[in-house]
């Protein structure tokens, strides 16, 4: 499967980032260059990196959101995960980055349904 990566702006004025698919070996740098995309556009004082349709991520994945939460920071703008994907979310919690990226709940299908 690929990955697709949408962005769009919040009312609050966060960017949310929305990649779509699997991060892994061959596509992990899209991720960071979609939050690289967004601090060279302007600053925003948030940016949410909604994994809700992440289907898989693996450690070259994660390498990736590390490099992107450490771009962000050089930059001066908080990087945080929201609604992950059970499997992202059990990746986050497995490497000890869930605190990194927020904390965030995983996503509950069974909510939408």
């Amino acid at each position: 499967m690929t990955l697709s990566i949408t962005t769009s702006t919040l009312a609050d004025g966060a960017v949310e980032v929305s990649p779509r698919g699997e991060i892994d070996v061959e596509n992990a740098y899209e991720i960071r260059e979609a939050v690289a995309a967004q601090l060279s556009s302007g600053s925003p004082a948030r940016i949410e990196l909604n994994m809700r349709h992440v289907t898989f991520i693996d450690s070259v994945g994660i390498s990736a959101l590390v490099a992107a939460f450490q771009l962000a920071g050089v930059s001066g703008v908080k990087l945080v995960v929201t609604r992950p994907s059970r499997f992202a979310h059990r990746q986050l919690w497995v490497t000890g980055l869930l605190g990194l990226f927020g904390n965030p709940q995983p996503f509950d299908e069974t909510v939408n349904a």
